[in-house]
């Protein structure tokens, strides 16, 4: 019993440790998604703070 718990602590322990890796780099649909974001503002941009503070949520969220 006392090796399964050892063995679930380590496991936990392993786990936190690989949380803490840096965010790799952008994919390229990540890359094709702000580029289409860029466009919009371009041709359509917000037309007041609100509009502006909605994107900003929505792009953060993915909620397009």
């Amino acid at each position: 019993m006392r090796s399964v718990a050892v063995l679930g602590l380590a496991l936990m322990v392993a786990g936190t440790g690989l949380s803490g890796c840096k965010r790799h780099h952008e994919t390229t649909g990540e890359k094709i998604d702000h580029f289409g974001d860029k466009m919009q503002d371009t041709f359509d941009p917000p037309k007041g703070p609100g509009e502006k503070a909605g994107r900003t949520i929505d792009r953060t969220l993915h909620d397009d």
